[in-house]
Order: structure tokens, then sequence, then C-alpha cells
């Protein structure tokens, strides 16, 4: 390994480090967010491609809905319990979305809905 490599590893281990939660969880639901609406343009050629981002998007609100539900988590009650709602209704609609071809179009925009309160900060919240 280079001078150069070495440098270029440091840097990026302490930008990892400086990464606040809000900005790692903004990059996973953009990410998923991103493979749901590339699957969805795609339609019944992306199946594969969609199930595989139907599965990553279940994963991440099963996370948030437990991450909420643990009597330590800081936010208020009240958001803690919508972002619950949201989990649920992420889960039923994705079974649709695989198993009756309904569209993926109220996935992406609940995500998309997220990434805003998270890039502005929840102010709306």
């Amino acid at each position: 390994m280079n001078a150069i490599q070495m440098a270029q590893n440091a840097y990026r281990q302490d930008a990892q480090a400086t990464r606040t939660h809000r900005g790692v969880e903004y990059d996973a639901i953009a990410r998923i967010t991103h493979a749901l609406k590339t699957a969805s343009e795609r339609g019944t050629t992306g199946f594969r491609d969609m199930a595989a981002a139907i599965h990553d998007n279940r994963r991440l609100w099963t996370l948030l809905a437990a991450d909420v539900a643990d009597a330590g988590n800081p936010l208020p009650q009240a958001l803690r319990a919508r972002i619950v709602y949201l989990a649920e209704f992420t889960r039923l609609h994705s079974s649709k979305v695989l198993t009756q071809g309904a569209s993926a179009a109220p996935l992406i925009e609940v995500n998309t809905a997220i990434l805003r309160g998270l890039r502005d900060g929840g102010a709306s919240a």
C-alpha cells in the first residue's frame, strides 16, 4: 500500500466516524428508496430486484419500529407511534406488491417523506 492509499484509508475511516445517526439513517433509506424506484420503473422485468428492495425496506422498517419501541427512545411518543404505524403499513403493502402486483409508489412516497424529515432536521415532526 502506497502513501496515497494509506492517506485515503485514514481519511475514509475518520469521515465514517463523524457520521451522525441521522446521516446513516438518511443514507440507508435513500439507497433502499432508489432501489424501489429503479425496480418499479422496470415493471414485471424487475420483479427480482423489486423483491430484493422490498426485503431491504421491510428490514429497515422493522429496525425503525424496534428502535422506537424501546422505552429509552428519546423521540416524542406521538412520533414513535407514527413510525410504528408506518412500519406496519410498509409490511402489509409490501406483501400486496409482491403477491398482488400492487404499485410500490406508496412505499416510495413514505420513504421520501421520511427522507425530507431527516433532511430538514425533523422540523415538521
